[in-house]
């Protein structure tokens, strides 16, 4: 630990702290958006009632647990972040905030988001409040991230817990349906950063992270791609036929599903230079809008069905 923070503090210049906006870019802004909405998603979905201003108070305990999790991967991360391209402008590498300004905001962020939820809401959604940022940080973030291709497939559990917690904030216990929710993040993060490691390799192997292009090489990392793919497709019906989504998430899940398939196909056909490269990046983009969409269905489903009702 000491001998990162010697090359972390020797990849940057003396700073005289950051502004609100370095540190709002900390907490992973687009990253967190994302978490709210999935957790969103399972406080809305879950049988019971939570007064709205407790909803709001749980979404943003979420919000802030995430982002202490981005800010804590940042501190850690100081080192690889400066080498690589799409990360070398975050506030640590530019010296707009030091790795120890980012190590204590994440630490503040982290118990006070845990300690307002449990207080506030209950005391199981902040259990895996905390558990999912202890999962990003310490099992992640320290030890899969530098060691092992698999970082992504068991990392991405600290991503797939949100709609737990959400469904958890309201019944203040864990069902077979938020366990749903998890499993298709779960197997739905693969697949998508892959597809960014994709045409990202190089930035990777400069940074010496073990991605699995960088590891077992771009052609098996698009075998893996349609594996995972193939799998999450079918898993991501669940909710119709759990009876937890209905006939328009049912029809939403599978044109998504056809075309998220048909892109991860694109990328095991495509694989040379630049049309390669387009590819991978199409399937990163379109997985960010299937994920969205599949909540988003489920969202709409069950605000209609309250109109209705």
């Amino acid at each position: 630990m000491a001998e990162l923070r010697v090359q972390t503090q020797a990849l940057q210049p003396a700073v005289v702290g950051g502004g609100i906006g370095d540190y709002l870019s900390l907490m992973k802004p687009r990253v967190m958006s994302l978490v709210v909405f999935t957790a969103l998603t399972g406080l809305v979905l879950a049988p019971g009632n939570l007064h709205p201003a407790l909803a709001v108070i749980a979404l943003i305990c979420i919000a802030v647990g995430a982002g202490a999790s981005g800010a804590l991967n940042m501190w850690f991360d100081a080192d690889i972040d400066a080498r690589m391209q799409r990360t070398a402008s975050r506030p640590i590498p530019r010296g707009l905030v030091t790795a120890d300004e980012a190590l204590t905001f994440g630490v503040v962020l982290a118990i006070g988001s845990v300690a307002t939820l449990g207080v506030l809401v209950n005391w199981v959604a902040a259990a895996l409040l905390a558990l999912t940022i202890g999962f990003y940080v310490f099992v992640y973030t320290m030890w899969l991230k530098r060691r092992t291709p698999q970082n992504i497939v068991i990392g991405g559990a600290a991503g797939a817990f949100p709609p737990m917690i959400g469904w958890a904030a309201v019944t203040g216990s864990v069902s077979l349906e938020s366990i749903v929710l998890f499993l298709v993040i779960f197997m739905w993060t693969p697949p998508h950063f892959w597809a960014l490691a994709l045409y990202r390799s190089r930035d990777y192997e400069r940074a010496g992270v073990p991605m699995l292009p960088v590891v077992a090489g771009p052609d098996e990392t698009r075998r893996q791609i349609v594996i995972y793919t193939a799998l999450l497709v079918p898993l991501a019906l669940l909710p119709s036929f759990m009876g937890f989504g209905g006939p328009f998430y049912l029809l939403t899940s599978i044109v998504l599903g056809a075309v998220f398939l048909a892109l991860a196909l694109n990328v095991y056909r495509v694989r040379e230079g630049r049309a390669g490269d387009r590819a991978a990046k199409q399937l990163f983009g379109f997985s960010i809008l299937y994920l969205f969409g599949l909540f988003a269905a489920l969202l709409v489903e069950r605000g209609a069905g309250l109109w209705v009702a």
